[in-house]
């Protein structure tokens, strides 16, 4: 429904986006993730027509949106769009969801009709005559969105849309973006820095770093088979270490990282720079008596550098040669009696590493 062909855009000198390509299907939600400042609130914009893109082109069913002509409103007029800060005029709640309606020119009693559905729709039933800036921030945001909804758009770009809200709140407008994706199909490009609400909403997810999409894919992809060590890191994988592999065979690799070997499976060739990146729970520490613990895949001896405590749970951090870390309940590192100092063995599977390849060369170790 979308295509997006080496999007760019300049402001002055400062180049946000430089190479965006991909393409949105109909009904699908569709989540742009990143670090903050790399363009996701832009790209929305450019989609929404708000701003106009300094190359390349944005298609919607074939038709470049951004052409002369009467094809911008005809555009327009498919969209609605939510932003991160409500924005609410000083009236009351059923005229604020009117505005659209008015500018096409639809008669009284097809607004209140349809205003009326727009309220229950959000959950906000009994609320037209209450002043929009009385409300609280998450209310005023559901009155944004029946806002955008009320003209039944093909496509809703939110941005942002919970940034700033309560939990329940954060719940309620996810619920109602799943409704209107879901019964209404309605088809949604939502930007977000909340990881988590990514994998719970979108049915794909494009990460956007340095101008373009570093990777598309379902949450699944995304989370689980990161494209880049910059992916890896966005996505909060904690162990991201730079080796080399130096043997290999039957899906399974030997991987040198500062002396120590780390097994993996990989088809990256022998001699290949790659960077390994493990999650820390997919990782073991046990205290390293009587020897090292033998376990299938990988049982690295080291010492334990620092123990951080971060919630119910602690971050243990382990010098192997390298730093690797992994979180433990409070409860798990008493019962092992795991202390600074500590001498323990870190045990992972080789299935549970994921190899990329090395996109800048580092010193062997943590990157």
């Amino acid at each position: 429904m979308i295509e997006l062909a080496n999007v760019s855009k300049r402001f002055g000198d400062a180049a946000v986006l430089s190479s965006v390509t991909g393409r949105i299907e109909e009904g699908e939600i569709f989540a742009i993730m990143g670090p903050s400042g790399v363009g996701k609130s832009t790209l929305l914009r450019l989609l929404g027509l708000l701003d106009t893109p300094t190359g390349g082109e944005i298609r919607i069913n074939g038709i470049d949106i951004h052409a002369k002509g009467e094809q911008n409103l005809r555009t327009r007029r498919m969209m609605g769009m939510v932003f991160q800060k409500p924005a609410v005029f000083n009236s009351t709640v059923s005229e604020n969801i009117a505005v659209g309606l008015w500018f096409r020119g639809v008669g009284k009693a097809a607004i209140r009709e349809k205003v009326e559905d727009a309220l229950e729709m959000v959950g906000l039933a009994g609320y037209g005559e209450r002043r929009a800036r009385t409300l609280s921030g998450g209310e005023m945001q559901r009155v944004a969105l029946a806002r955008a909804m009320v003209i039944e758009p093909e496509i809703l770009l939110m941005d942002e849309p919970t940034a700033n809200l309560d939990p329940v709140s954060v719940e309620k407008i996810e619920e109602l973006a799943r409704h209107i994706n879901r019964d209404l199909g309605t088809t949604i490009v939502l930007s977000t820095h909340d990881m988590y609400q990514g994998q719970r909403l979108a049915h794909r997810i494009g990460v956007l770093m340095n101008g373009g999409f570093a990777q598309v894919g379902t949450p699944r992809e995304v989370f689980t088979v990161p494209a880049s060590r910059d992916v890896a890191r966005f996505i909060g994988i904690e162990n991201i270490i730079a080796g080399t592999v130096v043997a290999g065979g039957n899906g399974t690799s030997a991987i040198d990282v500062g002396g120590t070997r780390v097994r993996a499976r990989t088809s990256f060739a022998e001699g290949e720079e790659v960077c390994l990146c493990i999650r820390s729970e997919d990782m073991r520490i046990v205290p390293a008596i009587g020897g090292e613990a033998v376990l299938d895949g990988n049982s690295l001896p080291g010492t334990v550098a620092s123990i951080v405590p971060r919630g119910p749970f602690s971050r243990v951090t382990v010098d192997c040669g390298f730093t690797l870390s992994s979180v433990l309940s409070w409860k798990v590192v008493d019962d092992l009696e795991i202390r600074e100092g500590s001498r323990v063995v870190v045990s992972f599977a080789a299935e549970s590493v994921h190899v990329v390849r090395a996109t800048h060369l580092h010193a062997p170790g943590r990157v």
